[in-house]
């Protein structure tokens, strides 16, 4: 029986496999247990971690220490290439409200560690630890940990034990503060119901279509280019019907002629303006112009031929080759909606876009063939750009940046993040193909996120107990105030001075945070996609700046 308890407590390759493996394995099964509805996830894997290496079960400190930075890297480079492209669009539509109370949010949270760290004389890097743990944030965790190590040539597994102590009350916490922000101030759903429907209303009045006789001779046979440079306002010409009611898809050079009916899309105080130029309004609801559009189809067609990949459709010159329109591009699951559909012209396409097009059965397949519509060419993994990614990503994390007194880098964690964020966003400019599956970024998500973990906790267990006696088990509420304060300070500006939906504000705490389990609470209690919407607008800056922070937070233990 050596054999079978060299394999638990030995120290050969198939020793540390196999309790790697165990831990992983125990960890996603006990995270899968839900309590009021509220699970810790993977987070269970460090608990895992901690009690095998507690009783026993350790692994090489420098087969530790590679397993551990190599799935952190996996981890945070996953997590770039998935917010890459929305990261700096967070920034545009209305969106820079909800980042600038994010990052207060995250501000605040750094100066409570700090005060909690001048009050209690706890050492900063097991407050960073409680930090990362307090706001459930596992890449700063991995960034302390990283910067840490580099800095002072060791491993402090207090930053660990912080995190894993702070960690379960923290998500409670966070679900806490919506709770009480929802009865503190009274809020009804109902309410704010209302006050969605009228937002939406207002949108739908922004944007008008209405059905147009053309009857200005002056410009019979003018383009639909020279009708838009004519009246120097913003609008669509979406569909023209001729005198036989045959329905075609305007494009920049189609030619109106006395007796077209036109569906124009434009803005409600152009209507009156671009009505008085073109002809008068006739009584020819949408619906109508549906059924006459009977010859025409709608298709999605998948992008897959890499040569695509960083052209904009106004280089495709699509309308006028094909006589096609686009009206919608689903990236990464989103369907993104230009108003007035302007803007498509000028977007860059890449390898796994999804596009709606408008057109004849006839035009459609020429533009599939065109953009490729080949699933099978995106099964194939893109692993050039993820491992020049990562090479790139670590080159710039080994880069000294500041001197004070050792050299401050951006690491392990940092480096592959601001690479992947970039390559996520501006790699089809260099013809790098970005895209992976939703499974594939999950499976490398998760792959690296369990092995962190699980070589984390092994490597924190041996004195666990002792911190937690010796007065770790103050770090529970320094955690609490850590997640609570800063939530319910910003909230509170949010919703009484900014008047930020009840909706919105579940989803910027769940954001803030960086918290799953707290956004499935939020979406469970709103009924709509709002918290959804507002986390994902948040979420890219937030885990940026959580890394950051982290990182800064260990200089000054230096």
């Amino acid at each position: 029986m050596y054999w079978l308890y060299n394999l638990f407590f030995g120290d050969t390759l198939a020793h540390t496999i196999f309790v790697l493996a165990l831990v992983i394995t125990v960890g996603i099964l006990l995270g899968k247990i839900k309590i009021g509805g509220v699970s810790l996830g993977t987070t269970w894997i460090l608990f895992v971690g901690i009690a095998a290496s507690h009783f026993g079960m350790t692994i090489d400190p420098g087969v530790l220490s590679f397993i551990k930075e190599f799935g952190l890297i996996l981890f945070v480079f996953s997590i770039g290439l998935q917010v890459g492209p929305g990261f700096f669009s967070s920034f545009k539509n209305g969106g820079m409200q909800l980042v600038g109370l994010a990052s207060l949010i995250v501000g605040l949270g750094v100066a409570t560690a700090y005060a909690l760290h001048l009050a209690t004389d706890t050492p900063i890097p097991t407050m960073v630890g409680i930090l990362s743990g307090a706001v459930t944030n596992t890449p700063g965790l991995g960034a302390a940990q990283q910067a840490y190590s580099d800095a002072s040539g060791i491993n402090d597994p207090s930053i660990a034990l912080g995190y894993a102590v702070a960690y379960p009350l923290g998500v409670i916490g966070i679900i806490f503060s919506m709770i009480f922000i929802r009865y503190a101030l009274r809020i009804r759903f109902e309410k704010e119901d209302e006050a969605l429907a009228a937002m939406s209303n207002e949108h739908k009045k922004y944007a008008d279509k209405i059905s147009v006789q053309f009857t200005n001779a002056v410009l019979d046979g003018r383009t639909v280019g020279e009708m838009k440079e004519l009246i120097n306002r913003s609008f669509v010409i979406s569909r023209i019907a001729d005198a036989d009611n045959h329905i075609t898809v305007a494009t920049q050079d189609s030619r109106l002629h006395i007796g077209d009916k036109l569906l124009i899309v434009c803005s409600s105080e152009d209507t009156d303006a671009i009505t008085a130029f073109l002809g008068h309004i006739i009584d020819m609801p949408f619906e109508e112009w549906g059924s006459l559009d009977s010859q025409l189809v709608s298709r999605r067609i998948l992008i897959t031929k890499p040569s695509i990949n960083g052209k904009k459709f106004a280089d495709l010159h699509l309308r006028t080759k094909y006589g096609i329109n686009i009206t919608r591009v689903n990236r990464a699951g989103v369907d993104l909606i230009p108003y007035q559909g302007l803007e498509l012209q000028g977007m860059e396409l890449q390898v796994g876009d999804r596009v709606m097009v408008v057109g004849s059965e006839k035009a459609i397949a020429q533009v599939a063939d065109l953009l490729g519509n080949s699933m099978k060419k995106l099964r194939e993994p893109n692993l050039v750009t993820i491992f020049v990614g990562i090479a790139l990503g670590v080159l710039l994390g080994s880069i000294p940046l500041l001197n004070v007194p050792q050299p401050v880098k951006l690491g392990l964690a940092g480096g592959p993040l601001i690479v992947a964020i970039l390559i996520g966003r501006f790699g089809t400019h260099f013809h790098l193909v970005t895209y992976t599956t939703m499974s594939a970024n999950l499976m490398l998500r998760e792959v690296g996120i369990t092995l962190f973990l699980a070589a984390v906790g092994i490597g924190a267990g041996d004195g666990f107990v002792d911190a937690i006696v010796g007065g770790g088990y103050r770090w529970v509420g320094y955690g609490v105030i850590i997640t609570v304060v800063p939530l319910l300070i910003v909230s509170l500006i949010a919703r009484l001075g900014m008047k930020v939906n009840y909706y919105t504000l579940m989803g910027l705490i769940a954001g803030s945070t960086t918290d799953p389990p707290a956004l499935a609470y939020a979406n469970s209690t709103a009924g709509n996609d709002m918290p959804a919407v507002s986390y994902a607008t948040v979420y890219p800056v937030v885990m940026f700046l959580r890394v950051l922070t982290a990182q800064i937070f260990i200089l000054f233990a230096l």
